[in-house]
């Protein structure tokens, strides 16, 4: 797990500007630093080393003749003390990378290599990777099994080639100004960048208040984008750019497998995915929750590694509220049937509010989802006793997680009404304020019409929309966003277009983004085993009926979990981070305190204030306004941030 950036047009003075790149996203990797700086291109990098600790370096460099090589690593520093001299950082070859994740079958695919006669000099993943590309060119991107984001500089062709993994789980950040191509593992690299100029895109927020994250591929700062996953482009000197997708994720539900031979393909393929994500040569950890997801993984890894540390946080008032075990005491007692270590931490109020900027600061695009933050804290628990750490990520997309995926099947037992009388009684309902209008509405609509974000339903609507922020006419309707993965999934039953949709949007956009930003904000490595292609090809082959039905989520998955945890935590309903922000914005102070955010200059210069008040105060009355209030509060947190302040939060 690394940071990489890097830029075309290098010349004279290109050294100071990559280094104050890198120096951006030090938390990324604080094992080392190194560039390459060559006529028209500047390649920089910060290591967080985990596999081939002392050959590993970056930027790599290759020289070649007929299956020969020399690999060097250009002005390589560690610990901030300076290595090599002005001469060694102009190293010269015909390919340079610099990558950013990891391959998990680097050892299989060095193997494949060497038997067709390459010669490799260091057991790590990114030779594997440069030399696959100098032998088979984007083939390569076919064969790894892993998570990536990098950039190869081919010397002889003049020409970057870069490639973002096939799920999104590591990002990758591009912007063209005039003929310059400038990219970067965060956009807070970019900004140091002096052809850049910051800029608002007002239609990402427009988005945003919809989706409750950054939706679209260009970024909330004009002209910057994310390259999409499963995406490779070229860029040639000139400043042309042909950019590709080399894989998609099928959905194929048609096969003849047995219950019982889906339930096996998925444990034999989770175990198999656990063993991949726990190659290093530093120690791997776990991530532990009270649901299936981190349990089922925990376990997994725990017959791989006796003994392994696995990590848990939880608000104790949570618990003790409703009434309920939090997640720490699910996770310890989980913890002490599988024999394994675990730390926990009970987040606390204070520290959990005045960590809220920084993580604006890390996660770059505003983010508003409350549990981003509970994420924070449990990487920096992990990150006192480990490097890396297993966590759950994807299991809800694959195998059908989300209650929200039942609605199609619940409203379904209203197919024999006509379509015009459900949306008539929908309106009648909402106009007299009473239950049932969204059953019937949905009921009487494609899940194309109404499903566009997991945050449907706590995130504004577009007539809301409309209402708060200013000069939002004309804006987009969000189903206009998603409608070329619906036009993708249109084969598909409504439950698996959801999922495909959420591959797209809720799971790179929210989920993967908010994994390597709290986690690389302290140097941790998060890996993600259920987001692997081989999972994936399991998944992608169970019936419908077998992943969701009315009263039951990830059928299969919970049955294959039954072969390595207890039923309980097997069959026990997803919770996600259960953070309290409903209570605390009833509460004077942090009322107060939101208010005067609602009240001043950013918030005059974006939304109707009046509009944003009422909001508050609804909430405080009683009705649950919270997720709506987070989305505008956090904008207006990293709005701040970045475009008047411009400036890393302090922490006191």
């Amino acid at each position: 797990m690394c940071g990489i950036c890097g830029f075309t047009e290098a010349g004279e003075g290109s050294r100071p500007v990559l280094e104050s790149m890198c120096d951006v996203m030090a938390h990324r990797g604080p094992d080392g630093e190194g560039f390459y700086v060559a006529d028209g291109i500047a390649l920089g990098h910060r290591r967080l080393s985990l596999i081939d600790l002392e050959a590993g370096n970056q930027p790599m460099v290759r020289s070649t003749g007929e299956h020969e090589a020399r690999i060097t690593s250009p002005s390589y520093r560690k610990d901030g003390a300076p290595c090599g001299t002005e001469e060694q950082m102009l190293a010269t070859g015909d390919f340079a990378i610099v990558f950013n994740g990891e391959i998990y079958n680097y050892q299989e695919i060095s193997d494949q290599l060497v038997e067709e006669g390459w010669t490799l000099q260091t057991r790590s993943d990114t030779e594997a990777l440069l030399v696959g590309y100098i032998a088979w060119g984007e083939e390569v991107l076919q064969k790894v099994r892993g998570m990536f984001a990098f950039a190869i500089w081919d010397l002889a062709e003049r020409e970057l080639f870069c490639a973002r993994d096939f799920f999104g789980i590591k990002p990758f950040y591009y912007t063209m100004q005039g003929t310059q191509f400038v990219f970067a593992s965060e956009i807070k690299c970019i900004l140091e960048h002096p052809s850049y100029e910051r800029e608002l895109n007002m239609e990402a927020l427009q988005q945003y208040l919809c989706f409750q994250f950054s939706a679209l591929d260009e970024t909330f700062f004009k002209g910057v984008f994310k390259l999409p996953p499963a995406h490779c482009m070229r860029v040639k000197a000139d400043g042309s750019v042909q950019t590709r997708r080399y894989w998609r994720p099928e959905f194929d539900a048609d096969g003849a497998r047995s219950r019982q031979q889906t339930v096996d393909g998925i444990d034999a393929e989770m175990r198999v995915s656990v063993r991949y994500h726990n190659v290093a040569d530093v120690e791997v950890g776990s991530f532990l929750s009270s649901g299936i997801d981190s349990s089922y993984m925990a376990a997994c890894l725990a017959k791989e590694n006796p003994g392994i540390k696995t990590f848990t946080v939880g608000f104790a008032e949570y618990g003790s509220e409703k009434g309920e075990r939090d997640e720490i005491s699910w996770a310890k007692e989980l913890a002490d049937e599988l024999g394994v270590e675990n730390y926990s931490h009970h987040i606390g109020e204070e520290e959990y509010w005045k960590s809220l900027p920084l993580v604006q600061w890390h996660m770059d695009e505003p983010s508003a989802d409350p549990s981003a933050v509970a994420l924070y804290f449990v990487d920096k628990l992990a990150a006192e006793q480990v490097k890396a750490v297993l966590s759950g990520e994807g299991a809800d997309e694959f195998f059908g997680g989300y209650r929200i995926y039942q609605a199609p099947l619940d409203s379904g037992k209203l197919g024999w009404c006509p379509k015009p009388l459900l949306k008539g009684a929908s309106k009648l309902l909402r106009k007299l304020g009473v239950r049932g209008a969204n059953y019937l509405e949905r009921a009487s609509e494609s899940v194309s019409d109404w499903y566009y974000t997991n945050a449907n339903g706590v995130a504004f609507t577009p007539e809301e929309r409309s209402r708060i922020l200013k000069g939002s006419q004309g804006a987009r309707m969000p189903q206009a966003v998603t409608s070329a993965a619906y036009a993708e999934a249109s084969a598909y039953d409504q439950v698996t277009q959801m999922q495909y949709v959420d591959q797209f949007f809720w799971l790179v956009g929210d989920i993967l983004l908010k994994t390597d930003k709290m986690s690389m904000a302290h140097s941790l490595e998060s890996r993600v085993p259920f987001l692997d292609k081989g999972v994936f090809d399991v998944a992608r082959t169970i019936p419908t009926p077998l992943r969701v039905t009315e009263h039951e989520t990830k059928m299969t998955l919970r049955e294959a979990a039954e072969r390595a945890i207890p039923e309980d935590w097997a069959r026990k309903e997803k919770l996600g981070f259960p953070v309290p922000i409903v209570k605390w914005l009833r509460e004077d102070r942090y009322y107060d305190q939101v208010r005067e955010w609602f009240t001043g200059p950013e918030a005059e210069q974006f939304f109707d204030t009046d509009e944003l008040v009422r909001i508050l105060d609804e909430h405080k009355a009683g009705a649950d306004r919270s997720r709506k209030i987070w989305i505008v509060w956090m904008f207006l947190m990293w709005y701040r941030i970045y475009f008047v302040d411009r400036a890393k939060p302090s922490v006191n």
